[in-house]
């Protein structure tokens, strides 16, 4: 029997472990979703909440996807189901605080309205600074017995270990391309040639391929992003932190810019140790990334790669950007012969 479950793609798996939480009455009051941006952790959750709170008779046809209860929490509009996400900032930088929290705790000491549990999802908690994040241990450490509390995160190890140790982890990987290809042109009827290219450039996250089918200004930005890797590369030891200085001004938009990143490096390894698979990334930019792997060993794409995920690794544990930025350019290839074009 077709139930919602059947909408969320490529992450079976966890999808098995929190359908068998309800079924065998094992369900936990706290979980942590963790995995890359746009790669489905919201969905599971909202998924997972109508499950909670689905009204059908059969069981096995939760969550149904029809019924009063899954029809208002797919809108946002159910009265015991609250999304919490970050909010945006001026500079573009995003933020949980702890007036937010402490509005949360409040509803949540209140019995369900209609549904079987209060579920409060909370998205992208690695925003939540750290008065908020102590704010709410305080509710992970005794929860109401009618709550079920739903983290999102990239990464478990960013949070707070007493907030981690209280929740059952639930890691979701990037999507392989087929499985976003075959969404593309059966869900959201995308033509074969634009599927393959957005499953390719998605790099395991479905969320971007759909947005960037619909929103053209996603692949320019893209583009660009590309484009000042390579001037970076391109330049010598001043140019590079005049660059690390002027991308260290926008710290809010360093965790994509440094994601891309890594998939660049990635597809220039693959290219310099003779992989030809459907696993590269930027394949509208094949010709340059040949390029570079050719002059490139495999060991120096590895060190450009290695370093760039380091240096994302640090910049989300607070370090400071300039210089994470500065020693990230210092150790990519002097690549000022190559012309990428």
């Amino acid at each position: 029997m077709a139930t919602e479950w059947d909408n969320i793609i490529g992450h079976d798996w966890a999808v098995d472990v929190l359908r068998s939480a309800i079924e065998y009455d094992r369900i936990g009051q706290a979980y942590l979703i963790t995995g890359p941006e746009q790669v489905g952790k919201t969905t599971l959750a909202v998924t997972f909440a109508q499950a909670l709170n689905c009204q059908s008779a059969e069981s096995t046809a939760r969550p149904c996807g029809t019924c009063r209860s899954c029809t208002l929490i797919a809108a946002g509009r159910h009265p015991d189901v609250q999304l919490i996400e970050p909010e945006i900032s001026s500079r573009g930088k995003a933020s949980i605080k702890i007036e937010t929290i402490r509005e949360l705790q409040r509803g949540l000491q209140l019995a369900p309205y209609e549904g079987r549990y209060k579920v409060a999802i909370i998205s992208n908690f690695d925003a939540a600074n750290q008065n908020a994040a102590n704010a709410f241990l305080k509710t992970l450490e005794e929860p109401p017995e009618h709550v079920i509390l739903i983290l999102t995160a990239t990464e478990a190890d960013v949070l707070l270990d007493t907030i981690r140790s209280r929740c059952r982890v639930v890691g979701i990987r990037p999507i392989p391309t087929p499985a976003i290809r075959h969404a593309l042109t059966t869900r959201w009827g995308i033509t074969a040639d634009d599927a393959d290219k957005l499953a390719h450039l998605a790099d395991g996250r479905l969320g971007w391929a759909v947005t960037a089918a619909t929103h053209p200004d996603l692949l320019v930005m893209r583009q660009t992003q590309l484009a000042t890797l390579q001037e970076i590369l391109a330049g010598n030891r001043v140019a590079r932190f005049q660059s690390a200085d002027q991308l260290a001004g926008k710290p809010e938009s360093l965790p994509v810019l440094l994601q891309l990143w890594i998939s660049w490096w990635r597809d220039v390894l693959l290219l310099a140790t003779g992989d030809q698979s459907d696993a590269l990334t930027n394949i509208d930019y094949l010709g340059q990334l040949a390029t570079l792997a050719h002059r490139l060993t495999p060991d120096e794409a590895l060190i450009a790669l290695n370093a760039t995920k380091n240096a994302l690794w640090q910049l989300e544990r607070n370090a400071n950007t300039r210089l994470v930025l500065e020693n990230l350019f210092l150790k990519w290839p002097n690549a000022t012969e190559i012309v990428l074009g």
